[in-house]
């Protein structure tokens, strides 16, 4: 006998998305395995290379990093599907961290 599942709640994370923040730093390595995609989020934040190690751990930093992401589609498509996750994880991860919605 089946038993029901609850409704989705897509503001809140789903079972299988990966936290927030371990998500936000899959996402920054996708972006440094590309030389021109990690040099336009450094260039677009401002933030020296050197200075990335620094805030792996903060909120507003992992924030930057998925916000980035979210702003080209296609970029979203692609990491989404390295990732084997649906490219609305990402979003979910925004919201988690205190972003809004793209």
């Amino acid at each position: 006998m089946k038993t029901a599942r609850p409704p989705l709640d897509r503001r809140n994370p789903k079972v299988d998305d990966p936290p927030a923040p371990e998500l936000a730093l899959r996402a920054l390595a996708f972006l440094a395995q590309d030389e021109d995609r990690v040099a336009r989020f450094l260039a677009l934040t401002g933030l020296d290379g050197s200075e990335v190690h620094n805030l792996l751990g903060e909120r507003a930093f992992q924030l930057a990093v998925l916000d980035h992401l979210a702003g080209d589609e296609a970029m979203l498509l692609e990491f989404a599907s390295s990732e084997c996750l649906p490219p609305e994880a990402v979003g979910r991860a925004r919201r988690s961290l205190g972003g809004g919605d793209v």
